[in-house]
């Protein structure tokens, strides 16, 4: 972590610009479901606070592609901010225009702005420097503190970066911290614990991580295509023909530099794709045809417990099966409880591993949740994240 934070800057009594990540799940009343991701960004808020600025804050919420559309509007989530603070919190009723501009120039210290959903502007997603210019406009210092989108280039993640002085919040630094020291000095043995459907989606970040753990799981869908990749039958389970060979290559390699490569032994296999489907277990090598497999079974469960409880530091990215179906659900709330009770350095990749830990009710028991799934991926895997990259080096 070689970037500078908000405590390496004098912020006392500046106008802050911060980048949230206040993509939080709603359901159909607009009410929202968790709000984990608006309680990891209090700290970051309240030290600004402390040092009396006037804080503009401004994220995105789903995906409204450039257009104004009223269910994907911040409003509830200031009001929820509001809540938690016990604060008001002055709402704009655009990002750049005469509501948001006038709002912030008369913002005072110890004031809470939050913009508008700033996906209302395609522009946000091109990364438009005019568009990051009239956002860095309304401020003296810019804090990013939105790790879940820190892997993209957009205006509020990156762009306003070349018109204010950039630092991260505290959010960044712990992601940064927990990522990064258990890529670069884990504790070991390390152990690594991938899920999820598709191999497509973690092909790097199983490179990545051949060449630093000691021991790699991997359960979920992307099993079935290295089931396929040894020659066995998978039924009708998920399964990318096209990545069979990448499969191999990663068994190869995972042999080559002696990593312990672990796959389930047996599987849960279901009629349908639906919650009461007729299942049952069967080795790996015998899953019928007609069937999928939507878990791991109980020997799997059994054998990667053991693994785990050896381990001193665990990655763990993508649920082991079906969690959304309690039925198949089974293997991920297992690994999850299993992890919660170890003496171990235990992180969790955002997404739905992360939503699977919530589920258990045991996020409380791990060292750190990432609150970002496809950044916290891309930074498993090694790449450079331009919301990270444009800020200042300490």
């Amino acid at each position: 972590m070689n970037k500078k934070t908000i405590k390496d800057i004098n912020l006392k009594n500046k106008k802050v610009l911060v980048r949230c990540d206040f993509n939080v799940p709603m359901d159909e009343n607009r009410n929202i479901t968790d709000n984990a991701r608006i309680v990891a960004a209090l700290p970051t808020i309240k030290y600004l606070l402390e040092n009396n600025c006037a804080i503009i804050l401004c994220s995105h919420l789903g995906r409204p592609k450039g257009e104004v559309k009223p269910e994907f509007s911040l409003k509830p989530v200031a009001k929820e901010l509001s809540r938690l603070l016990d604060k008001e919190i002055i709402m704009a009723n655009d990002v750049i225009g005469e509501d948001a501009k006038s709002k912030a120039e008369n913002l005072q210290s110890g004031q809470i702005m939050l913009l508008e959903n700033v996906r209302f502007h395609r522009e946000e997603t091109d990364n438009n420097p005019e568009f990051s210019k009239e956002l860095a406009s309304m401020a003296e210092i810019y804090v990013n503190d939105a790790f879940g989108a820190a892997h993209r280039a957009h205006a509020s993640t990156a762009g306003v970066a070349a018109y204010l002085p950039a630092v991260s919040g505290f959010l960044i630094e712990k992601e940064l911290q927990f990522l990064g020291n258990a890529l670069n000095n884990p504790e070991r043995p390390f152990v690594a614990i991938m899920g999820g459907a598709k191999v497509s989606d973690k092909i790097g970040v199983i490179e990545s991580l051949l060449e630093k753990v000691d021991t790699l799981i991997i359960g979920g869908g992307m099993a079935y295509t290295f089931f396929k990749a040894q020659g066995y039958g998978v039924g009708d389970s998920i399964c990318e023909l096209d990545k069979l060979d990448l499969a191999k290559e990663a068994m190869k390699k995972a042999e080559e530099k002696g990593v312990k490569l672990m796959l389930p032994v047996d599987t849960k296999v279901g009629k349908e794709f639906k919650p009461d489907t007729e299942s049952k277990t069967v080795a790996w090598t015998e899953i019928p045809e007609g069937w999928e497999g939507f878990d791991i079974g109980e020997k799997s469960i059994k054998m990667f417990e053991e693994e785990i409880k050896k381990a001193k530091t665990v990655v763990w990215n993508g649920p082991l099966g079906l969690f959304e179906f309690d039925q198949f659900a089974i293997g991920t709330n297992s690994i999850a409880k299993v992890l919660s009770e170890i003496n171990a350095t235990t992180i969790i990749g955002g997404g739905d591993s992360a939503a699977a830990v919530r589920k258990a009710g045991l996020e409380d028991k791990m060292t750190h949740i990432s609150t970002g799934g496809g950044a916290s991926l891309e930074f498993l895997e090694g790449k450079k994240l331009p919301g990270i990259e444009c800020l200042l080096n300490k």
